[in-house]
């Protein structure tokens, strides 16, 4: 097997510009692709540097259900100052908590989606590196 990283990941949305709000202005994420297609609207976003980007799928943009996605982990340098910037925005949190490979804490987005942020532990970033 050849297989580098993930290209992207598909978040089932019920309002791809409602969604867009979320990602960008609330979790700082850029945009990496916004193109018309026959299909529907192709929308993606990326947090900066990032080699896998997330699909902000609309209805008729396959068989997905929005809100279904759940796990998806995002690395952060500080899991506090993120979980304080979720909540001004009016995003529930729960945690952060402490575990052996870092605090970690998770939130929903606008559809359901369940997200999950983690600060790890120095160990752990050591070891990933």
């Amino acid at each position: 097997m050849n297989i580098t990283h993930a290209s992207f990941v598909t978040l089932p949305v019920a309002d791809q510009d409602r969604a867009l709000r979320f990602y960008a202005d609330v979790l700082g994420f850029r945009v990496t692709a916004d193109l018309d297609t026959p299909q529907g609207r192709w929308l993606q976003v990326a947090p900066e540097g990032a080699q896998t980007v997330f699909t902000l799928s609309g209805p008729g943009m396959g068989d997905f259900r929005p809100g279904a996605t759940r796990g998806i982990m995002l690395l952060t340098t500080d899991v506090d100052a993120d979980c304080a910037r979720l909540a001004e925005a009016g995003t529930p949190v729960q945690g952060p908590d402490v575990f052996p490979w870092g605090r970690m804490a998770s939130f929903r987005d606008p559809d359901g989606n369940g997200l999950m942020l983690l600060t790890e532990t120095r160990h752990q970033a050591e070891r990933n590196a």
